[in-house]
């Protein structure tokens, strides 16, 4: 695991470097050169800044629909996901589709990072890496765990804070087995980019100091506003994503207008354009005037939100930042001009902003409060910035409950807090259970032989049928137990007269989760499938005993070595 790692972190890190120099090439084409976006985009005329967005979107919404659909939108979430649901499991094809798809929409100006990206194509790297050399799940998993490290690693020479997110927020597992190789694969990748680009931080900072201790209670009160940021950003996000899936528009195309939206709003702030780190260095050396940066902060999270929701793809990470700096610069610069004795620059609390609205979005205070060390290193910041984050998460969680990587899992219906069975239950569905030789009753039978069938079957519950062999009802031992020996009844009543015709049924699209909801809520023993088109149309019976199995050889698959 050790040689697998060093190998995950070396192709990672060399991953991660030919993905920048990838947007640099798409940005190029689009703006006629590489380097700063902001002073290119202000050197190019209106139309352009409308036009460019638009064309980008309309290839990546191409690339996406047509050759791998998991490569649309932020990318994190899909990883976290294929670690849970499908044993760490990745398409060879994302790293490619993923990294032209969000080199494309960076370099044509979308309001995206390029860290979301980076951990997806990372850990696509690691999952293929561990399906070659045919090690079990858990391994594949922890391989999973190392290409998302190796990504945030190179991308920030932060191989600390790198480590930390794979740990903290994709695999959540913190235990020896799996904590070394990830660190291992951090470290590879970070001396891959410090020997291509230097050793230098993502930002730098003028010196910071606490000026005194009376600044700590303005952090914690930064920390507030900056969760309030961060679920606005989680929250408006979604529901642009919801609005853009509602239009009655062709799924590849949906980036076009998304794009021109986009560009409209560059002309009057190109600063929300692209990853937005130009933007950022003026926040942190105190060029944007305090209306500006209150405006780049709404105009940002509509940017991002109208991006991914339209089909873009990139991550989430980099906006976050651009969010905390400008929400930190805006308050800073507030309370420096009303405290100027006892608090820092405005810079100063840019710097901590980026770290609480990271914490916000993503509940992982470890991760944002290593990183912005990291990238700065400056540990003078560390007491405000811990201050600021761990109170920017645990207020981000009791305002929402989800981050805005789980909320996209939790509307799919996979639950990362309820831990390996549940999802192992969802990942399995009804119609790979079910048994379609059903055993029914006809309405009409009588009472005497139903009591024949019923004693020559193994099962006591049974679906009723009409003539049309349509579901009606269902029939148990709890039924006709009175009546079962009554003679005087046996040719008089028919199973109709007896039957349940509120029966719980469940689709043959549902999931074992939901299955084992609906036959626990009243211990039945039996639940008739019916179609996912026709509620009445009987397809076949799941039983408590099916499900189990399911179950239980599902655990077991992924305890073996991966075949």
């Amino acid at each position: 695991m050790a040689v697998l790692a060093a190998i995950v972190g070396l192709v990672g890190g060399f991953g991660a470097i030919g993905f920048r120099y990838l947007i640099d090439i798409f940005q190029s084409i689009a703006y006629g050169a590489s380097g700063n976006l902001l002073r290119l985009i202000q050197g190019v005329p209106w139309q352009a800044r409308l036009a460019v967005p638009a064309l980008g979107g309309l290839v990546v919404g191409l690339l996406v629909y047509f050759l791998a659909r998991e490569a649309k939108g932020h990318g994190v979430p899909e990883v976290m996901e294929a670690v849970v649901l499908r044993s760490g499991i990745i398409r060879k094809r994302v790293v490619i589709v993923k990294s032209l798809a969000s080199a494309i929409s960076i370099g044509a100006g979308g309001s995206v990072g390029r860290e979301g990206p980076i951990v997806q194509i990372g850990s696509a790297i690691g999952s293929t890496i561990g399906q070659l050399f045919r090690v079990s799940v858990d391994r594949i998993r922890t391989l999973v765990g190392c290409g998302a490290a190796a990504g945030i690693a190179a991308t920030f020479n932060a191989p600390i804070a790198g480590s930390m997110f794979a740990l903290e927020i994709i695999l959540g597992d913190f235990g020896l087995a799996t904590f070394s190789p990830i660190v291992i694969s951090a470290v590879v990748a970070t001396a891959v980019s410090r020997h291509l680009l230097g050793d230098t931080p993502a930002f730098i900072v003028t010196a910071y100091e606490l000026v005194s201790a009376w600044e700590l209670p303005l952090y914690i009160v930064l920390g507030f506003f900056c969760a309030l940021v961060a679920v606005t950003f989680t929250k408006l996000l979604y529901r642009t994503e919801d609005f853009f899936n509602g239009l009655k528009f062709p799924e590849y195309l949906k980036a076009v207008p998304g794009g021109l939206i986009l560009g409209a709003m560059g002309i009057l702030y190109p600063h929300i354009l692209g990853v937005g780190y130009p933007a950022m260095d003026l926040a942190l050396i105190q060029e944007l005037s305090l209306w500006t940066m209150l405006f780049l902060i709404a105009f940002k999270i509509m940017a991002t939100s109208i991006t991914i929701g339209s089909g873009g793809s990139g991550g989430v990470f980099a906006p976050s930042l651009f969010l905390g700096c400008m929400a930190g610069g805006f308050f800073g610069t507030i309370v420096h001009s009303l405290f100027p004795g006892v608090t820092a620059s405005p810079g100063a609390y840019s710097i901590v902003g980026m770290g609480a609205v990271v914490s916000g979005t993503t509940h992982g205070p470890l991760t944002a409060i290593l990183i912005l060390f990291e990238m700065t290193g400056d540990y003078k910041i560390i007491l405000p910035l811990m201050s600021a984050c761990i109170i920017s998460a645990l207020a981000s969680r009791h305002l929402f409950k989800d981050s805005i990587y789980t909320l996209k899992l939790a509307r799919r219906g996979v639950n990362i807090r309820a831990g390996k069975e549940v999802n192992v239950l969802r990942s399995i569905y009804v119609r790979d259970v079910m048994n379609p030789e059903v055993e029914t009753m006809e309405e009409s039978l009588s009472l005497g032989r139903l009591a024949e069938k019923m004693s020559l079957s193994k099962h006591n519950s049974f679906p009723v049928v009409n003539e049309e062999g349509t579901l009606t009802g269902i029939i148990s031992f709890f039924d006709y137990r009175d009546i079962i020996f009554d003679v005087n009844l046996k040719d008089l009543v028919v199973a109709k007269d007896l039957a349940t015709e509120e029966v719980v049924t469940v689709s043959s699209d549902d999931n074992l989760y939901d299955a084992f909801e609906k036959i626990s809520r009243k211990d039945f023993s039996i639940l008739p499938v019916v179609s996912p088109d026709d509620p009445t149309r009987l397809l076949g019976v799941v039983t408590r005993r099916d499900m189990i199995g399911a179950y239980s050889k599902a655990v077991i698959k992924r305890s073996v070595l991966f075949k």
